[in-house]
């Protein structure tokens, strides 16, 4: 299995997803669905990773459980001032005096640009996905199981890392409240040949902790949503 995508939503997929192709460097896509945006960005010698965005009709409600940290480093300022000229804005969130800088995307989906960090080696643009955790031990365990990332040096209580020690960190964070409503921005996982297809990766997932998403919105396709034994969102698409 390998974790595949990593899905956003906005008001206008296609202006959000030209921010992203240029802030990241992706190669553009063909989504499944008109008015979605897909691009792909690929780690050398790493894991390549799909950004997709697909229509909302709401602005991003507070309360984001899951963000892209970008690599800045002694960049960091250079970093800012490019993404704020493709777009981005600069944000408060009550963050305060933090070495990292936190910005917007043209929709409002928050991001922070992060400061030098030893962890931070060969990730890419992305330097991690900080997904919040009401016990991070247990989830590590989970994701670990859920997408062959190993266990990484790194900022959060607990940090997986593709297998190649390359691309972005997936930090498990200690939650600052309880999951309230949909994640704005979610995982998927894909099954891989010689592995659990994916009713197995389901069943996987569901004896570690996860729950199936029972809204509506959640019903009808060809990849099943679930959450993951903090609450998030994330869906276990066909076997490819």
């Amino acid at each position: 299995m390998r974790l595949e995508n990593i899905v956003m939503q906005a008001r206008d997929p296609e202006r959000t997803g030209a921010f992203w192709s240029a802030a990241l460097g992706l190669v553009d896509g063909r989504p499944p669905h008109e008015g979605d945006y897909e691009g792909r960005l690929t780690i050398p010698g790493g894991p390549w990773l799909d950004i997709c965005i697909e229509p909302v009709p709401h602005p991003p409600p507070p309360g984001w459980r899951l963000h892209l940290d970008l690599l800045g480093g002694v960049r960091q300022q250079e970093v800012v001032d490019r993404l704020l000229g493709l777009g981005a804005r600069r944000i408060d969130i009550g963050q305060r005096a933090v070495p990292w800088v936190v910005l917007a995307d043209p929709d409002g989906n928050p991001f922070c640009v992060m400061d030098e960090r030893a962890p931070y080696q060969d990730t890419g643009p992305i330097a991690a996905l900080p997904l919040d955790s009401a016990d991070p031990e247990r989830d590590g365990q989970f994701w670990a199981a859920v997408t062959g990332w190993v266990p990484a040096d790194g900022i959060g209580p607990v940090t997986l890392r593709h297998a190649s020690l390359r691309g972005p960190l997936l930090e498990l964070c200690h939650e600052p409240e309880p999951k309230a409503r949909q994640n704005r921005t979610h995982l998927d996982v894909r099954p891989e040949p010689g592995g659990p297809d994916q009713v197995e990766l389901v069943e996987l997932a569901l004896s570690l902790g996860a729950t199936r998403a029972t809204e509506d919105w959640a019903q009808g396709h060809p990849w099943v949503v679930l959450r993951d034994p903090s609450g998030n969102e994330f869906c276990v698409l066909a076997s490819g």
